[in-house]
């Protein structure tokens, strides 16, 4: 196969916008809020070409201690933006959502890279931070809409054990929903890469489908174990939520 990747030209990303601009002209014309939708656009375009750069610089590391350093900026960061959804944040709440996706993301980022991978060294940047950028990804977004449905459960009056189960179900609607989804209606990023690079689809299918399943069970164990940790914090978010 061709091991050769089409090259992407300036033209082709600016390009790549049109979608873009048709959103926000809907939004626009539907006299939405553009605001957070301009700011993420433009926080993606940024950060996307910075760590261009950066990856050059992590990907030829031979030091563990960068790595370790990376992996604790993505995960402090994860925890951060988890909580984004939730109203009544209190202090504790980032003490719980860096914990469960530390202890959801992290772990199976080991069992990827160290036992079903064999990653040699332990901290080969190339395989160690893609991977671990998708499995904390998948753990914060669960985190984000468990803690916000667990709010919203809680604001209801309803049981610990309801708002509970509630929330762990809403947190893996997406997951779920891209396991049914996945060779049937896309083609996750990473088996796409692949392919486009000159991977066997064979290969790639294999590789996707250890991500699929980790994937899911960082998001499941982190969601879980958050909503495990928030218990203590329930009735407190209560008495702190704000007066009508």
């Amino acid at each position: 196969m061709n091991n050769s990747l089409q090259a992407i030209s300036l033209s082709g990303i600016l390009w790549a916008f049109a979608p873009t601009l048709i959103v926000l002209a809907i939004l626009y014309g539907w006299k939405l809020n553009l605001n957070a939708t301009l700011h993420a656009i433009t926080r993606m375009f940024v950060q996307l070409l910075l760590i261009g750069y950066v990856l050059v610089f992590i990907f030829e590391t031979e030091h563990a201690g960068v790595i370790l350093s990376v992996l604790g900026v993505m995960l402090v960061a994860a925890s951060w933006i988890a909580l984004r959804p939730v109203k009544n944040k209190h202090p504790r709440l980032y003490q719980d959502a860096l914990l469960a996706i530390v202890i959801g993301g992290g772990l199976t980022l080991g069992l990827v890279t160290q036992v079903i991978l064999e990653v040699q060294p332990w901290f080969l940047p190339r395989y160690v931070v893609p991977l671990a950028g998708m499995l904390f990804a998948s753990a914060m977004n669960a985190v984000s809409l468990a803690a916000e449905r667990f709010e919203a459960e809680c604001g209801r009056d309803r049981s610990y054990a309801e708002a509970r189960n509630t929330a762990l179900r809403a947190a893996l609607i997406p997951v779920t929903n891209s396991l049914f989804a996945v060779g049937l209606v896309s083609l996750p990023g990473m088996m796409t890469g692949q392919i486009l690079s000159g991977i066997s689809p064979l290969i790639a299918a294999k590789y996707q489908i250890v991500i699929m399943c980790t994937v899911f069970g960082s998001s499941g164990i982190s969601a879980a174990l958050y909503l495990t940790f928030a218990k203590k914090h329930s009735s407190l978010k209560q008495i702190d939520a704000p007066i009508h």
